[in-house]
């Protein structure tokens, strides 16, 4: 028996995988993975503990795929698929965290390579990532969350690209590919600068997801580079002592310790940061998402001085169960004020 966090609600033991595939169901098909295939593969756990692996053998069935593929698009599908399930691997009990992580980042690579051959790796202290898109086009940077990382959050990436845009898809300190040798840090607004930085832009969009959204909007108000931004399911503040125990572990995790995790706790705060956001900023959050100890993204938007609200009321945390209540409209929103 195990404690989690569901998508839309507090902590609750998580005791046969049944209730573990279902509190990942969202945010799992929310990546790309196909429902079908996923229920083909939860259904056959008996113990939560197996997740890890059941998922990395999944991902490598499509590797396989891809190898046999009687075309570049199918097997750029295919690795792309296979960077979906690796990363999902990541998402429940897994002895090879890190490995599955490495995987992800390895199948993307080798995905892009056929579907989208200009798309370039470009990293720095503390960031790694994929630009793609036409040169010299307003450019977007796709920050993810706490356990998320570069390749979960594809689907916006390709909106941002159908509307003419150039993205930067990133892992930062303690996220995906750099999560085995980095934590995470409160201080993430210098890694943008660093993004813009290699980026060589003097002005972008930030779309920041989960975790991600305090990130973009703490960045927003410290980088004046910083033209548009949008948060989704982004936190306004933590309260360590009201957190369910899976949050507080995952961010012990990854911020190195339990005294590590608190610092960065009483960090995230926007309350003095929000008044100095000068850009745009469409603050997205779901009905359904509610964690103890996670003050959800109104106050936020009440207090930017150019903030808007979104609230799906159906939506759960990062709102996979209502793409299409959210998705467009950021795409759009974003496509419109950068140019």
């Amino acid at each position: 028996m195990r404690e989690t966090a569901t998508a839309g609600g507090p902590a609750r033991l998580i005791d046969d995988v049944a209730d573990l595939a279902a509190a990942t169901f969202s945010r799992a098909t929310g990546a790309g993975l196909d429902p079908h295939e996923y229920r083909r593969v939860t259904d056959e756990l008996t113990d939560p503990a197996d997740w890890g692996r059941a998922f990395m053998r999944a991902a490598r069935g499509h590797l396989a795929r891809a190898e046999q593929a009687a075309s570049d698009v199918s097997a750029g599908e295919h690795y792309r698929t296979a960077a979906r399930w690796f990363h999902v691997a990541t998402l429940g009990p897994n002895p090879e965290r890190a490995l599955a992580a490495r995987e992800a980042d390895a199948a993307m690579d080798r995905a892009l390579r056929l579907l989208d051959p200009a798309a370039r790796r470009i990293e720095g202290p503390g960031f790694t990532g994929r630009l793609r898109g036409e040169p010299g086009a307003p450019t977007v940077v796709v920050v993810p969350g706490l356990d998320s990382s570069k390749e979960e959050f594809d689907d916006l990436v390709t909106a941002l690209l159908d509307r003419g845009l150039a993205v930067f898809a990133m892992d930062g300190p303690g996220q995906g590919a750099l999560a085995a040798a980095s934590t995470i840090t409160p201080d993430y607004h210098e890694v943008v600068g660093r993004v813009l930085d290699a980026l060589g832009t003097g002005r972008a969009g930030l779309v920041g997801l989960s975790l991600g959204g305090y990130y973009a909007a703490a960045s927003a108000a410290r980088e004046p580079r910083v033209a548009a931004a949008a948060t989704v399911s982004g936190p306004f503040r933590l309260d360590w002592d009201a957190l369910p125990p899976p949050v507080r572990d995952i961010l012990v995790q990854r911020a190195g310790g339990e005294d590590a995790a608190r610092r960065f706790a009483r960090r995230v705060d926007l309350s003095d940061l929000a008044p100095r956001i000068a850009c745009p900023l469409l603050v997205v959050d779901g009905g359904q998402d509610v964690i103890p100890g996670v003050t959800n993204g109104e106050r936020l938007a009440e207090l930017a001085p150019r903030g808007e609200y979104l609230l799906v009321p159906h939506g759960d945390h990062l709102l996979g169960n209502a793409r299409p209540d959210w998705l467009p409209a950021v795409a759009d929103r974003l496509a419109a004020q950068l140019r």
